[in-house]
């Protein structure tokens, strides 16, 4: 055969003349049924779990005449922000009618703190456990992950003693104390996990070379540990934004944080519901453990990738 018909594309021909079929993987089709399954099945939960989302955005912007004779499932005639700036500034919350503002900044108080503080204490223990291992480090580690087994509700008594014999209790500092403590055991598991899954020969090179703890943590095991720390970040954030057992206990009635301001809102007994209110202020306090989700999501998948569950 010609070079000008095998460059044209023509099957090339075997010395009788007949045509060889062109050799490689046939292109496979986008549509396959396990395609299908696979991707019914992310839409239809997808839907399960964005409608009750859909549903409160979209009440949160009615008016109330609108709600009672509409359609729940219909989108606002209007749009209406009077339900919005009343949960934020107005609604009552108990005794107070100031809204969810004073309920936020509290929770800010709380979460900054108690997030920081337990993610520092948890990497250097898991640190310590995997590089610098001491006598009884792995029965200090078992008894530890066995603590954050134990429901939280067991300790409530003891901790509500010692935050009083602190002379903390109904103060923003019990609640600080409290999530600190709780984030600790499985906080220290992932950074343990993470950190032994990292080259031991980076850690004993720096040895070699006379580098110190604290030293070889900051210059070399932190630079490396961006994708757990967003992992720990993103759970402790969102534990603690969206407790409500800790506040209501330990807070006081000044210092409720966000949720159990919206606990009061949704199940205060005041006149007639307002719904709009309602989905309005239950937004609000969801929106910052979605902000730091639709933010930080990649890492987070990384993070967990990388090691968070190894060991």
């Amino acid at each position: 055969m010609s070079q000008t018909a095998i460059m044209a594309g023509a099957a090339p021909e075997t010395g009788t003349g007949t045509a060889v079929e062109p050799r490689g993987p046939r292109p496979k089709p986008f549509f396959t049924p396990r395609k299908i399954i696979i991707y019914s099945v992310l839409i239809l939960f997808s839907f399960y779990f964005l409608f009750p989302l859909y549903v409160m955005i979209a009440t949160s912007f009615k008016t109330m005449p609108e709600i009672r004779f509409g359609n729940i499932f219909a989108l606002p005639q209007q749009i209406n922000f009077d339900a919005w700036v009343r949960a934020w500034t107005s609604v009552c919350t108990g005794l107070t009618c100031e809204g969810l503002s004073p309920g936020f900044w509290n929770s800010v108080k709380i979460t900054i703190p108690s997030t920081i503080v337990s993610i520092f204490i948890a990497a250097v223990n898991g640190y310590a456990l995997v590089n610098w291992r001491f006598k009884g480090s792995e029965i200090f580690f078992a008894i530890l992950i066995f603590g954050s087994f134990i429901p939280y509700q067991v300790f409530l008594y003891p901790l509500v003693m010692i935050t009083r014999e602190l002379r903390i209790f109904g103060t923003l500092q019990a609640v600080i104390l409290v999530h600190t403590i709780f984030g600790m055991p499985i906080l220290t598991l992932l950074f343990r996990n993470y950190f032994a899954s990292l080259p031991q020969e980076l850690f004993k090179a720096a040895r070699v070379d006379g580098a110190g703890f604290w030293r070889i943590f900051f210059e070399i095991m932190l630079p490396m540990s961006l994708p757990i720390f967003v992992v720990a970040l993103i759970l402790q954030v969102t534990g603690i934004w969206n407790d409500f057992l800790f506040g209501v206990v330990f807070a006081g009635t000044q210092n409720y944080p966000m949720t159990v301001q919206l606990n009061n809102i949704v199940n205060s007994a005041q006149g007639s519901p307002e719904y709009n209110v309602n989905m309005a202020a239950t937004v609000l306090t969801g929106l910052v453990p979605l902000i730091i989700y639709f933010v930080s999501g990649k890492l987070f998948v990384r993070g967990v990738a990388a090691g968070a569950v190894k060991g």
